[in-house]
């Protein structure tokens, strides 16, 4: 992080600034939980598998234009030791500290074969007839070390967020 760098969320009247990024995250994470979105009884509680959607609800991620709800695919099958792959190269469209599902993208279409099998894995990962999966952006990383951490079983995770070749 850069000096004097603030992460900021905004959901309506409320503000939340700070450099701090883990600060911001876990308010907003509370802020959230505070005024739910979304009153459907069919959501289940954070850290709990949604059934239909292929995973483990991490909850409402603030987003970058809208809140949407992330889903962690955990178990056996959702896990891999994969390499994060093409070292040495400098990928402008996986920047995004916010949108893994762009990053991802972007890192799988890569027009050399196993360029970047992390990403890979996750573009192609299918469960409960979602093929939505993508590797997550360091920020949605950030939130779901917050709100779910037991579903980190290892003490490090690829994010599609690219910060250096």
């Amino acid at each position: 992080m850069c000096p004097n760098e603030l992460t900021t969320y905004t959901r309506g009247d409320l503000v939340i600034s700070s450099p701090d990024q883990a600060v911001v995250l876990k308010l907003a994470t509370l802020a959230i939980a505070a005024e739910p979105a979304i009153t459907a009884s069919g959501i289940p509680a954070i850290g709990e598998y949604w059934p239909g959607e292929g995973g483990v609800n991490g909850g409402l991620f603030p987003g970058g234009d809208k809140p949407y709800y992330l889903i962690v695919a955990a178990g056996a099958d959702a896990e891999a030791s994969h390499e994060w792959g093409g070292y040495g190269e400098d990928l402008g469209g996986s920047k995004s500290p916010w949108d893994g599902q762009a990053n991802t993208a972007h890192l799988a279409s890569s027009n050399r074969e196993h360029d970047h099998p992390a990403a890979q894995f996750c573009a192609t990962f299918e469960r409960d007839g979602h093929k939505d999966f993508y590797l997550m952006a360091r920020r949605e990383a950030s939130f779901l070390e917050i709100t779910v951490p037991a579903v980190f079983t290892q003490s490090y995770h690829w994010t599609s967020s690219q910060r250096s070749a």
